[in-house]
């Protein structure tokens, strides 16, 4: 077996599986008399380890192993299980979806989550777009625009994960984020008084949060890094579509992809909301935009701390202070 991992320090937060461990994978989810011809780990992701294996007499699949559960962070936790029991939700995009062809939740073999999917066509987003003048970018992001107004079309039946717990009111499910949020900063070391602050103001204002009475689905992660793209189309063409673990029922304008259009407007993003439409502007709407805000900054902090980015997470500290006076002041 040609096996190719990523190499990493001891105290990383992602830790690689053995060749071992794969074949032993393989072996339960495709037989006993499974040959395993290669393992190579994509290195692109941050939270999951992941392996583009190649299996004789097969296509080749994707193996996705989830972090051991004591290193999972609270907002976190569990994610993988959570894109589990999203499939039936996610059937607007069920044909740029990968299929998943098995799951291993029992921690028999490794003590970890695991899953292998199929191998979607095209090439990665995040690289492909590259091979394209800027100018064209624009079609990418109306495509986007078209397929989170679908998933945003998608209604539930109460607000948090899809996988649960579920809140009667959205007001309560943001509380709950924030107070997982604040407890994981604290435990990682890290001050949380501005999250706490954040969790405060929702208190008072749940009012203005509790306007958003029809949860929606959100994606959680919806942006460039989690597409496919055509390899050989004119104009960048989306193909598919993965890392749907963080999946939320809630206000579409809280979620990851709106947080991420808005960034560097007067770019080729702008053609993101051609498709996908205005954003509500009342004062209330806007009031809210600015909680959906902190309260991602908030869990980009720890992203920043997981990954080492000291410059990064104090960075967080006076981005979100300056939301909250915002708040504080309007």
């Amino acid at each position: 077996m040609d096996f190719r991992p990523v190499e990493r320090a001891p105290g990383a937060f992602q830790q690689g599986v053995t060749a071992g461990q794969v074949e032993v994978m393989c072996a339960r989810a495709f037989g006993a008399g499974t040959r395993v011809l290669a393992a190579q780990e994509l290195g692109k992701g941050m939270y999951n380890n992941t392996y583009r294996v190649e299996l004789a007499g097969q296509r080749p699949v994707i193996l996705r192993v989830a972090p051991e559960p004591a290193r999972q962070y609270r907002i976190e936790r569990d994610l993988m299980r959570n894109e589990h029991a999203s499939v039936p939700y996610l059937a607007p995009l069920a044909a740029m979806l990968p299929r998943t062809l098995t799951v291993d939740f029992t921690h028999e073999l490794i003590g970890r989550d695991y899953l292998f999917q199929t191998l979607l066509d095209g090439v990665p987003a995040a690289g492909g777009l590259s091979a394209y003048p800027r100018p064209s970018w624009t079609g990418y992001f109306e495509q986007l625009g078209t397929l989170t107004r679908r998933l945003h079309s998608v209604r539930g039946k109460g607000f948090g994960p899809v996988m649960g717990p579920l809140h009667e009111r959205w007001s309560d499910a943001l509380l709950a984020y924030l107070a997982d949020t604040a407890a994981d900063l604290e435990q990682a070391g890290l001050a949380a008084g501005d999250v706490r602050q954040l969790a405060e103001l929702v208190r008072r204002e749940r009012a203005v949060l509790d306007e958003i009475t029809e949860p929606r689905l959100l994606h959680g992660d919806l942006w460039i890094v989690n597409t496919m793209i055509s390899g050989d189309a004119r104009e960048p063409t989306i193909t598919g579509v993965f890392d749907c673990d963080r999946t939320s029922w809630g206000d579409p304008e809280s979620d990851w992809t709106i947080f991420m259009a808005q960034r560097r407007p007067g770019t080729e993003r702008d053609a993101f909301w051609n498709t996908y439409g205005p954003l509500a502007d009342s004062w209330s709407a806007r009031r809210r935009a600015l909680i959906y805000r902190a309260r991602t900054l908030g869990a980009i902090r720890l992203e920043r701390h997981r990954l080492g980015n000291t410059e990064g997470v104090e960075e967080s500290y006076s981005d979100l202070w300056s939301v909250l006076t915002e708040l504080a002041t309007t």
